[in-house]
């Protein structure tokens, strides 16, 4: 063991790998993202206040509007009344809120004859932190209404429901973010790759000697990501649906998110490629790119937990609008809101697919 040998390898290890920017990335930079990500989307636990949409058909009662008052002077949540005539589970699903509560007419009368009586609580199984906030203050306001009345029989009592349908479950509102999930990251990933490698080992000059033009190349890498797409989705909800009884609802109008989500990612992933000057430098805009969209756009956390600047920064992510349309599709059946999101897509792929084309260059000037 020569300290002078292991000092001189030392040296041209670490030259070596700090002129590696992939791999500087992943030991520097990609923990200061991840936990900079993460403190933001925890950095108000603890001290949020949930807001609980409700429908109170008893709003004639006294009984009602006292609880609705003991409910907001919890702190914990803030009560927000929806119109009656909403269905409010596909309401809060269509609008991204994952609690809310139903207090049926008949509450006063139950109340202060002493029979048993449900409200409805509905919470949205990927949001525990807000779900459970929520279900503290509900069940605790209801057990202090049931000790004044009765000394602590059950009069009032929650009953659980899921957000979009009572048959939801964790996977029914896992399957979309896993499908945008692939959208994002395949055809990122390897067309930031392509893109760097063809330009370093000459293989654009070569294509530019043949008739194809920089369109139809682009065009081809769309059409496979698409197919790859299509075929991914499909085995995600076979195995869903199969294996854990997921309630997706399958129907032709996924399709214009297949096809216009790999559309704008190929192009961003080409986009991001053609910009950088090596293929380690252009590894890292990829990633940096790609790690708050796979965070922040509702892939793992809903967007609804997140501080209200958060909110606002995932809504002017791509992934988030392909995410919400997969979701308003296959679960809430909501096409007006899924129309808007597959327009926003729709705009952004195009400008981002004519940038691609300009900053794309077979020949390096």
């Amino acid at each position: 063991m020569r300290p002078r040998r292991i000092s001189a390898d030392l040296k041209v290890f670490g030259r070596n790998y700090l002129r590696n920017g992939v791999g500087l990335f992943f030991s520097l930079i990609f923990p200061v993202i991840l936990i900079g990500l993460f403190g933001l989307i925890f950095s108000s636990g603890g001290t949020t206040t949930v807001t609980l949409y409700t429908q109170n058909y008893d709003h004639a009662s006294n009984v009602s509007v006292e609880l609705l008052a003991a409910l907001n002077a919890t702190g914990a949540v803030h009560v927000q009344l929806v119109d009656p005539s909403q269905n409010l589970s596909s309401w809060l699903g269509e609008n991204g809120h994952p609690v809310g509560l139903v207090i049926p007419s008949g509450l006063a009368a139950a109340y202060l004859a002493h029979r048993p009586f449900a409200v409805t609580l509905y919470t949205n199984p990927t949001d525990q932190a807000s779900s459970g906030i929520a279900a503290a203050a509900v069940n605790g306001v209801l057990t202090q209404f049931n000790l004044n009345a009765s000394h602590g029989s059950v009069i009032l009592f929650a009953t659980p429901a899921n957000v979009g349908s009572p048959l939801f479950t964790e996977i029914d509102y896992l399957v979309p973010g896993l499908i945008g999930f692939s959208i994002l990251t395949s055809p990122m990933f390897a067309m930031v790759d392509i893109s760097s490698t063809y330009r370093k080992e000459g293989l654009f000059r070569q294509l530019s000697l043949t008739p194809l033009t920089k369109g139809e190349w682009l065009t081809s890498k769309i059409l496979w990501y698409i197919l790859l797409t299509v075929i991914s989705a499909g085995l995600m909800i076979g195995v869903g649906v199969l294996y854990f009884g997921a309630h997706l609802t399958l129907s032709v109008d996924m399709l214009p998110f297949l096809v216009l989500g790999p559309f704008f990612f190929v192009s961003l992933g080409m986009l991001a490629g053609s910009v950088a000057r090596t293929p380690e430098s252009a590894a890292v805009i990829g990633n940096i790119i790609t790690f708050p969209m796979m965070f922040l756009s509702g892939t793992f956390f809903p967007v609804s937990m997140f501080p209200p600047g958060l909110q606002a920064f995932a809504r002017i992510l791509p992934l988030y609008y392909v995410i919400d349309g997969l979701n308003q599709v296959m679960l809430f059946h909501n096409l007006t809101a899924a129309a808007i999101d597959l327009a926003i897509i729709l705009a952004a792929s195009v400008v981002v697919f004519i940038l691609a084309i300009v900053a794309f260059k077979w020949r390096e000037s």
